[in-house]
């Protein structure tokens, strides 16, 4: 039987509404000992996330381990697109096991998880190991997230794919909510993300829009 294509996207696909994001100790103290990649590149990763999170509308839970005692405040690049937005506060490392947390992802209801966090031995591992074995589907942004070493985060990620959670990055994220230029909705909305955070690529897009008026839709 031959095979018949069609132009639509497959269900493995992120959208804006079919996920919960969950972004994880984005705070002073975590960040300090984070040796797996640079503090600015994270901050920045990181403030793609929940810029685009909050612009899509997708469903968000910010959650800190020992605020006031111990690890500081969470970014505000994190927090600003979230304006008035609760932080809940954990003395677990694992999140799943913080009830406020799971209150809120049953509250909100979808399968699907997005992680995105400090650091990713440990404080994204055990929810994403949590998440799989109750039968949730787990994305992590790997580039949003950040350990004490090169080693730990990338021994983190391979034990969490070997699991069954699925790899993405912070741009990705991005442009999978988008994935079609024609969108016109939102289309000044990643495009402005991607140029205050998209490193070389937003770049391109100023270049691309300052001298030939370009646009990626036409």
């Amino acid at each position: 039987m031959t095979l018949q294509a069609k132009a639509m996207p497959g269900a493995r696909l992120l959208t804006p509404t079919d996920h919960t994001l969950i972004m994880i100790d984005f705070q002073s103290q975590m960040a300090f000992a984070t040796k797996s990649i640079d503090a600015s590149l994270l901050r920045t990763n990181a403030a793609l996330v929940a810029s685009a999170a909050a612009g899509f509308g997708a469903s968000t839970i910010l959650t800190t381990v020992a605020e006031k005692s111990f690890s500081g405040p969470m970014f505000p690049e994190v927090t600003a697109p979230f304006p008035g937005k609760t932080l809940l506060d954990r003395t677990s490392m694992n999140s799943w096991e913080d009830q406020a947390v799971i209150d809120e992802v049953n509250a909100i209801g979808k399968k699907r998880i997005v992680l995105a966090g400090l650091w990713t031995s440990v404080c994204i591992v055990g929810p994403a190991l949590s998440a799989l074995e109750q039968g949730f589907e787990v994305f992590v942004i790997t580039d949003a997230c950040g350990d004490v070493s090169n080693e730990a985060h990338e021994r983190a990620v391979t034990r969490m794919v070997q699991a069954g959670a699925q790899p993405i990055t912070s741009l990705q994220y991005l442009l999978e909510m988008q994935r079609d230029w024609a969108r016109g909705e939102t289309y000044e909305l990643t495009t402005g993300i991607a140029k205050t955070y998209g490193g070389a690529y937003g770049l391109g897009i100023i270049y691309a829009k300052s001298m030939f008026g370009a646009s990626e839709g036409h």
